[in-house]
């Protein structure tokens, strides 16, 4: 279950989550290692977010809304060099 506020939860079952490559700088584990994720949520279509919210967030004109009303974030880390030494 993930908490949004107090009176807003959204099941981990409505949530699909991708590991994927970041690009940017690697070195050694440049396209080996998959260190970005991208988490998506159907907005448009799911069945726990009340009306209201959907409305409002469907209204935004966020590029992280997909055209069919599922929103898309992506989260990328890069290391500087010797940081995993550490």
């Amino acid at each position: 279950m993930l908490t949004i506020s107090r009176t807003l939860s959204l099941p981990e079952s409505e949530l699909v989550e991708r590991f994927l490559r970041a690009d940017g700088p690697g070195g050694q584990h440049v396209n080996r290692t998959e260190s970005a994720v991208e988490l998506r949520f159907d907005v448009a279509h799911s069945p726990t977010l009340p009306e209201a919210v959907r409305e409002r967030l469907l209204a935004r004109r966020d590029r992280r809304l997909t055209d069919d009303g599922v929103l898309v974030i992506q989260g990328r880390r890069f290391l500087r060099p010797g940081a995993q030494s550490r």
